[in-house]
Parts: C-alpha cells; structure tokens; sequence
C-alpha cells in the first residue's frame, strides 16, 4: 500500500494483533454471529491489517457491517444452499451473508475439491462485502495451491470508457503462489485506479488523490491532485484512467470479473440488479500438474531473481506482490498494528455501549 494511505506516526496506536482480534470477534458475536463464524470473519480483517491492507481491515469494514447488521442488510445466521455441484464446480446462494462470512468456507470447499480433482471453483452470490480478495487465494497457496479470488459487488461506482456514468464497481481480482523461502506471491489488486477504500483511508488522514484517479459527477476525469472528495461525490476511473492511458485494458478486465462472478453464479448483471453481487473462488493443485516441491524452488529462483534486480536511483529496492504484505506481517505480529487513533476510539465507544471486553491500548 502507497505510504500515502498510511496512518501517520502522530495518530497511531499500536495495538497488540490478540487484542484487537478479541475485540472484533466479540463486536460480530454481539451481532448474532456465531462464536466460530465470528472467529473466521475476524480472521479476514485481522489478516488484511497484519499484511499493511488497512483498506480492508477493520479500520473501514467493522463499522459498515456493524451498521449493516443493525438495518438487517446482513443475515447473521445464514444457511448457505448448494444450487448445482460437480466433482470441480460448486454455486452457492449465501442466504444474504456478509462476504467475509461465507468467504473462507467457500475458498476451502474448492480447496478441497481441488486436492481430489487437481482443480475446482465455487461461485457464491447473495453475498454482502469480501474485504479482499487476497486473503482467499492466500488460503490455497498456504495449503500448497495456486488461489484464486474475484468480487463483483458495489456496482454504479466506476465509469467505463467514455462513459458519464458509473457501471461497475471496483471489481477486485487476486491470485497466490506459494513459495519455499522467498515470501509467497500475492497479487491483490482492484480494477480501479484506486480502491474505494482507499479514498476513505486518505480521507480520514488528510492524504491527496492523484490525478486520474477519480472523475466529477458528469464522468470527466480529475487530471490534478486534489484532497478527497467526500462520499458520493465521485466517480472511479479504472485501470489506466483515460483511454489514451489503457483505460479499456482494466474496463475489460472488470467486465470479465462480473461475467465470472455474476452471470456464471446465476446472480444476473450486478449493474442491473445492484448489490448485494457474486465472489469466485478457484485453486489448483500445483500437484496435479508439476512437483510441488520442484515448483517451489522455481518459485525461489524467479522471486529472488526480481527482487534483486537493480533499482533506479530514486528508489532502493525492487519488489514483487507479496513481497512488503510478508514484512509488514511479520513486523505487526512483533510491534502491534498502527491502527488511527478515530478507529481505537470507535472501538471503545462501540464496546462501552455494547458491553465488550475491549483492551487495545
């Protein structure tokens, strides 16, 4: 994550990462989710936050789906139906779950069908928010598997080429690779220029935009660097900004992301219907096509070799997806997550009123 987009040292509060996960789990129990089900929905935001991701930690997600919850957009206790399964293919109606809720079940269902079959994918629709989509794919290569994760919720967010008006939303994609030594390889990317949860994270800490990131309400695209407007203010520009920049290239890359995710789960355009949309998720057994072991230590060879290539002047290192998220990790489990000083005091607010043990400074 750009250093732009980070708490800035005078509003941190470190927070010990068993702290804070204890807390969040008992804020979800509090919002009728079941002890475990809490357990595994914390341990996406609690993972994002670990790996530097604090757009899709609890920084911004807690509060949403507290809130979301509260007004019975989220089923607490949802019984996921199986709408059609082969051996390798799984669709799944979520019953209205939040993403992070039905998500590590559904990752570890083709997981598992993989380790039989060699490959295998779940669609899920009827889903609220995933927050990211790397910490599904990271699932698979933890287990010895290339992961795969798409979402296609959040729909009237971004412009397409050319466009005056929203279409998509930020339409996210990830794939992981495990690794012997080097740090595994995690690409986690939305199809924007920038997440939307960015945009909230520099709003909070008065960080700029830069320009070609977002357009005004017509479509136009904002060239300058400006501060962040506030919420529904703006629109989202995808990969590339304008046309002449590549625009398309990330316009079809989204479009691919709803087919998968939308039509292929049944669901319908998300344009269309709006939200709550589809996630998808695939893994294949590294097995099933090469030995694992040999893959690893190829895996070593092409990581080290990139991040040993030299770097331009300005800068000291070259990196690869993965590389930072597995130092930041390691670095948070040891010193605490940097979380803003607003979001440890919405923590205490929440927990006073609520009744919940909350220890976080």
């Amino acid at each position: 994550m750009l250093e732009r987009f980070k708490v800035p040292e005078r509003d941190r509060v470190y927070v010990a990462e068993a702290h804070v996960r204890a807390a969040t789990e008992g804020i979800f129990r509090h919002s009728g989710i079941s002890p475990e089900e809490a357990a595994s929905s914390t341990d996406v935001l609690i993972k994002n936050d670990l790996r530097g991701v604090e757009s899709h930690g609890v920084s911004n997600g807690l509060r949403r789906y507290v809130a979301e919850y509260s007004a019975n957009k989220l089923n607490p206790t949802p019984e996921f139906k199986i709408e059609r399964e082969t051996k390798t293919t799984m669709t799944v109606d979520a019953d209205g779950a939040l993403g992070i809720h039905v998500g590590p079940w559904a990752m570890q269902q083709a997981i598992d069908k993989a380790k039989e079959f060699g490959m295998a994918a779940v669609a899920v629709k009827n889903s609220g928010h995933l927050a990211g989509c790397g910490y599904y794919a990271m699932m698979a290569a933890e287990q010895g598997m290339i992961g795969h994760c798409m979402t296609a919720g959040g729909s009237h967010q971004t412009v397409p080429p050319f466009g005056s008006k929203p279409v998509m939303g930020t339409n996210p994609i990830a794939w992981a690779a495990p690794a012997r030594n080097m740090p595994p390889f995690l690409f986690d990317v939305a199809t924007t220029q920038v997440a939307n949860n960015k945009i909230g994270l520099a709003r909070r800490i008065g960080a700029d935009l830069e320009g070609g990131w977002i357009t005004d309400l017509d479509g136009e695209p904002i060239l300058d660097q400006i501060q962040p407007p506030d919420t529904g203010d703006y629109y989202l520009l995808h990969i590339g900004g304008t046309r002449e920049n590549g625009s398309h290239k990330g316009f079809g890359l989204a479009l691919m992301n709803e087919i998968i995710c939308n039509e292929l789960s049944g669901y319908g355009p998300g344009p269309v219907h709006g939200t709550p949309g589809g996630h998808f998720f695939q893994a294949y057994d590294i097995e099933a096509f090469t030995d694992i072991e040999k893959f690893k230590d190829d895996m070593d060879d092409l990581l080290k070799h990139i991040a040993e290539v030299p770097p331009t002047k300005e800068f000291d290192r070259v990196l690869y997806a993965g590389l930072m998220e597995d130092e930041d990790e390691k670095k948070r489990l040891k010193d605490g997550i940097p979380y803003h000083r607003e979001v440890v005091e919405w923590f205490e607010s929440y927990c006073a009123e609520a009744g919940i043990e909350c220890n976080l400074r």
